[in-house]
């Protein structure tokens, strides 16, 4: 069984200040539900809720870093509140987490709609040399209840190939793309939506930030490639169906009833060597795994 479909909506906004409250985020999060009745899950941008551009450029990494919070934090928990108030699973952004080794990473968060911290990751490709982040090494794909599974990707890790590929094998269907792109490379990046996209056959969520931390044009891509929803380069709300199902019947029956890339071997096929990183491709295992109601993998 491959679960319902779930509505989802990209928030692309201008991202809020370090060190505000998380009021106006909440009311953020309640005027984009009421525009959009039965929204299941609601994504907004790569370090939406620690913005520093509006201080002096010498004391924006010092802000920053004085910002982050454990992920047993109050600051966690109202997040946390924020979701159970309306039953959603909520995607914050990511936000700065100093760790119990005093590491600071850039990390991702995904609550419940019951409003449990159900996932975290720590950027793996922060963009060098510009992000002081300590890089994280785990990759991470949360199951929704028996509604799928998602993969959590922050904003350059989708120029690395081997990432989305390593989500789509630990059985992500939809992977969840926060962005902060402020360079002129927007464009590559929805290339790269779609691409990884095809390869996979996944869906891609690219929400970026708008204003002078980003240049919006967030993206939705279906399993096959196609563009379900994107947005222009102001405050917006994009709004698709992710749906499990879709997923499965493009892997079984191929993309554009062609190409089915995650049933590319047979029997008696050789193991591939892949020298870059010291290990192989083995046909007995290349098939992604099925994600159970509450696991998640990493």
């Amino acid at each position: 069984m491959t679960g319902r479909a779930l509505t989802v909506a990209l928030a692309q906004r201008i991202p809020r200040p370090v060190g505000d409250t998380l009021d106006g985020f909440a009311d953020d999060v309640s005027a984009t539900l009421a525009e959009h009745p039965g929204v299941d899950m609601l994504v907004f941008p790569e370090m939406h809720l620690h913005d520093a551009d509006h201080l002096p450029e010498h004391e924006r990494a010092a802000a920053l870093r004085a910002a982050a919070v454990s992920l047993d934090s109050d600051y966690v928990r109202q997040l946390g509140l924020i979701a159970a108030r309306h039953h959603i699973w909520l995607c914050p952004g990511s936000i700065g987490v100093i760790g119990d080794d005093g590491s600071y990473t850039n990390t991702q968060l995904v609550f419940d709609p019951a409003g449990r911290l159900r996932a975290s990751y720590d950027k793996m490709f922060p963009w060098r040399p510009f992000e002081p982040h300590k890089p994280g090494t785990k990759f991470v794909v949360q199951g929704l209840d028996g509604d799928g599974a998602i993969g959590l990707s922050n904003c350059f890790d989708a120029w690395f190939p081997e990432h989305t590929r390593q989500l789509a094998w630990l059985g992500a269907e939809l992977i969840l793309n926060v962005v902060r792109t402020t360079t002129p490379d927007r464009e590559q990046e929805l290339v790269l939506a779609r691409s990884n996209a095809i390869v996979n056959q996944v869906y891609m969520a690219s929400v970026n930030a708008v204003g002078t931390a980003g240049r919006g044009r967030s993206i939705a891509v279906d399993p096959e490639g196609f563009v379900l929803a994107e947005a222009g380069v102001g405050e917006q709300t994009l709004v698709f169906t992710y749906d499990p199902a879709r997923v499965a019947s493009v892997r079984a029956n191929g993309t554009m009833q062609t190409n089915r890339m995650w049933s590319q071997f047979m029997e008696g096929d050789e193991v591939i060597p892949l020298p870059l990183y010291g290990g192989h491709i083995d046909p007995a295992s290349w098939a992604p795994r099925s994600i159970s109601n509450d696991s998640s993998a990493r």
